[in-house]
């Protein structure tokens, strides 16, 4: 069993937690509760479900986890280009590089994980 802690996509996922919270600041008062709310909890869904993941007994509950925290991802990117159309997250932001990022090493961990199973 991998303790979370230790996972670089763990680390990479904390740290996307931070910058979608310090982008979401920016966002418009009238969003305080709607978009800005979303976001929050698909970035902190992913660092969670890899989180809870790791500390099942086996790789097919770590594997369920693993989807969850992707899904989330896939939400986040869509909430993060809605926010770039509605002009609320500059252009210049790197966000969707490091959910990208994240993706990439949630899916070589499923990779992984499903190749240890077989």
């Amino acid at each position: 069993m991998v303790h979370h802690k230790n996972l670089n996509v763990w680390k990479k996922s904390m740290d996307f937690v931070t910058e979608v919270y310090q982008i979401t600041k920016n966002f418009p008062a009238d969003e305080l509760h709607a978009l800005s709310v979303q976001l929050r909890r698909c970035a902190v869904s992913i660092p969670f479900n890899i989180a809870e993941g790791c500390a099942r007994f086996s790789d097919s509950d770590t594997l369920k986890f693993l989807y969850i925290a992707i899904g989330s991802c896939a939400e986040a990117e869509t909430q993060i280009i809605i926010a770039k159309n509605l002009g609320y997250i500059n252009e210049n932001e790197k966000i969707l590089i490091s959910l990208e990022e994240i993706n990439k090493m949630l899916t070589g961990l499923i990779k992984h994980l499903k190749l240890k199973e077989t």
